[in-house]
């Protein structure tokens, strides 16, 4: 197996400690060792790669990815995307989350059912270069929910969503999505701002049928998401095992007290980058009139509030998502740990981790991904920068010099 032996960097292990300089062997697709001293560690056998004082960290986690969008506002456009043509449109934005640094995705929806599938299987192949991918289904949505863009006099809009009225027919349409190989089924429970007559703080899903696809996708040793702003929404995740919830940011009292109850099963990713851009950057798409009504600086008040009461009880809360819009095109999913300092009262260490070792225990790979410690993967990126003193330069994909997953270079070091 190869060896690869980093010196002469800056390392940001996101265990939580401080930076520190040390150097870092890589065999094979692992993390050997990691020394906080030059010299330490053996280099027969191994190319050596001089860091030049650079910062070593682990690869990032994407915790609410959409590779299938298209950086579109229009969620009809999508559905008018012939699937040959969708799934190279997915495959390229897979390698473009490689070449900025993003080695792993929790996907939060596919725009068909699957699209995600083929994309995972692909990479995982060997076959194209991506991110290691958690599969999801498109948005299970009901009807007059969110991605329902039908009306009755055109019954066949098609957007991300497929739309599911009760319990058993929840049933049915996860089976088949699970038949199909899907790793999520992503429910949307929650209405949204952009939805009419069903606002962020209405609950759309009942809760039989959130009972009904989780009966499923248990017996199946699945996991679910789901898109969930109200209160109500949140108490129906947790109640069901949904493992990672969306937004969450009008979740009260109660619905906080279940989520520190089950701290140790469940994960928050607010995905305010939209909502910021949308409030305070967004002039472009939204007027003055239209940012008040509906309501995007009160839901990123409703998030701040939420994090700062999650991050007080011990609730792992993750970095990233809803990426590939055209007020939030891909490639920028780094700059949500900017928000996360500047609207969540997070630190530069503590943002970053949340797109590192808490994404790893995310993905279910606690011990494998999201740090730099001796028998974890090497996902790593080599940045010409210091990180902690400015998170945005991690969207500029020139500052990463090296990008590497599994051991393998995505991108070398020039020279």
């Amino acid at each position: 197996m190869a060896r690869t032996l980093i010196t002469n960097v800056q390392v940001i292990d996101c265990s939580g400690d401080p930076p520190f300089a040390g150097e870092v062997l890589v065999d094979g697709a692992r993390i050997a060792a990691v020394s906080r001293a030059a010299g330490e560690l053996p280099r027969e056998s191994a190319t050596i790669l001089d860091g030049k004082g650079r910062t070593l960290m682990p690869g990032l986690v994407e915790s609410h990815a959409h590779l299938s969008i298209n950086n579109v506002d229009d969620l009809a456009e999508l559905g008018r995307i012939p699937p040959e043509e969708h799934t190279l449109l997915t495959m390229h934005n897979a390698r473009l989350y490689m070449d900025h640094g993003i080695t792993s995705c929790i996907s939060a929806a596919s725009a068909k059912p699957r699209l995600d599938v083929v994309i995972r299987n692909a990479i995982e192949a060997g076959e194209i270069p991506g991110p290691r991918l958690l599969a999801a289904s498109p948005w299970l949505t009901v009807t007059g929910g969110l991605g329902d863009l039908r009306t009755l006099h055109m019954p066949h809009v098609e957007s991300m969503a497929l739309v599911v009225d009760g319990p058993e027919a929840y049933r049915q349409v996860t089976r088949e999505l699970i038949r199909e190989g899907v790793d999520i089924i992503k429910l949307v429970v929650s209405g949204d701002s952009f939805v009419p007559h069903a606002g962020s703080e209405t609950t759309v899903m009942s809760e039989a049928e959130v009972a009904a696809a989780a009966e499923v996708v248990h017996a199946h040793g699945k996991r679910m998401s789901a898109h969930a702003r109200s209160a109500e929404s949140v108490k129906r995740c947790v109640r069901h095992g949904v493992k990672v919830i969306y937004h969450a940011n009008f979740a009260d009292g109660e619905a906080l007290d279940l989520l520190e109850e089950h701290k140790e099963h469940v994960f928050i990713s607010p995905n305010v980058g939209f909502t910021v851009i949308a409030a305070y950057e967004g002039s472009a798409w939204f007027s003055e009139e239209q940012v008040q009504a509906m309501g995007f600086r009160e839901e990123l008040a409703g998030a701040a509030r939420v994090v700062g009461e999650l991050k007080k009880r011990g609730v792992r809360v993750l970095g990233g998502g809803d990426y590939g819009f055209g007020l939030t095109p891909h490639g920028n999913n780094a700059r949500d740990l900017d928000h996360f300092v500047k609207y969540l009262g997070y630190s530069p260490l503590e943002a970053l981790l949340t797109m590192t070792r808490d994404g790893g225990q995310a993905m279910d790979r606690p011990d494998e991904l999201g740090q730099i410690r001796a028998g974890f993967l090497a996902d790593l990126l080599l940045v010409d920068g210091d990180p902690l003193a400015d998170l945005r330069m991690l969207t500029d994909r020139d500052k990463l010099v090296m990008i590497m997953k599994d051991g393998q270079f995505h991108k070398k070091p020039a020279g």
